[in-house]
């Protein structure tokens, strides 16, 4: 605990000599640590800012937009439609990099608007260990990383989040839709639009830890090991709606949720 506590300390100290900071702001579990965090040290001089987009659920919005009105931090909600960047519907190996590109380059800007000096994002230290080409256009544009400057990694965030009272302490990791698609796969709205609605159903039946990975007009769920046999169970009801979205076939990963796992070819 003391080595946590350090760690904490560590990074309000990081986050003070910031003095002003606008919080790229998902509302998943290490953005809405960091941005409470900022907002507690700096007050009005923490902002959020958040991107809607085809690859970003409703929920997840709607989950930013409250936490921010309960909070009184001031959030921005800006336009970042990722299909229209170039080469981006293409799914190529480095899709995350041209979407950071793009999207810090645009909090970057409204942050100089609001006279904030600096920008701010959520990964941590366990993200040093997965292909993370969008950390490359976070070193290139300057953004601060406060919670890998620190050393906080996935666990520690979720036990400072419980002592402080967040909600999100036990949230489901979450990244963009996009990330469900193979490389190589065209993004397309519609395959967005399928990917978001089954992963809502199983969040919807109770279900923790999802993803529902696509393949052409395959779906592979994955979800906790301990859970499989309530997927069995619910087989027939999954597999009918998933082919009302538009699969042809829906299967059980069982290797069972594993972070990054379109990227085991890289």
């Amino acid at each position: 605990m003391d080595t946590l506590n350090q760690k904490q300390q560590n990074l309000c100290e990081y986050i003070k000599g910031l003095g002003s900071v606008a919080v790229a702001f998902s509302s998943g579990v290490d953005s809405t640590f960091l941005l409470k965090t900022a907002h507690d040290l700096l007050g009005d001089k923490a902002i959020a800012v958040t991107a809607c987009s085809c690859s970003f659920p409703q929920r997840e919005l709607n989950e930013a937009k409250s936490f921010c009105k309960k909070e009184g931090i001031r959030h921005i909600i800006v336009e970042s439609e990722e299909l229209s960047i170039e080469g981006f519907a293409q799914n190529p190996k480095n899709r995350c990099y041209l979407c950071k590109r793009e999207l810090f380059t645009k909090i970057k800007k409204i942050a100089a608007e609001n006279g904030i000096e600096y920008v701010a994002e959520g990964s941590n230290l366990d993200d040093n260990g997965d292909y993370r080409p969008g950390l490359t256009a976070v070193a290139e544009l300057g953004i601060k990383s406060p919670l890998r400057e620190a050393g906080l990694s996935k666990a520690d965030i979720r036990a400072l989040s419980k002592e402080m009272g967040l909600s999100t302490w036990d949230k489901q990791s979450f990244a963009c839709l996009a990330s469900r698609f193979v490389y190589g796969e065209t993004i397309t709205e519609e395959k967005l639009r399928m990917v978001d609605k089954a992963e809502q159903k199983l969040l919807d039946m109770g279900f923790h830890q999802v993803r529902v990975r696509i393949h052409g007009k395959i779906a592979r769920i994955e979800v906790e090991p301990a859970e499989f046999g309530k997927i069995i169970n619910a087989a027939d009801e999954l597999n009918n709606y998933f082919q009302e979205l538009g699969f042809t076939y829906v299967t059980l990963d069982l290797g069972g949720y594993k972070m990054g796992s379109m990227n085991k070819n890289i």
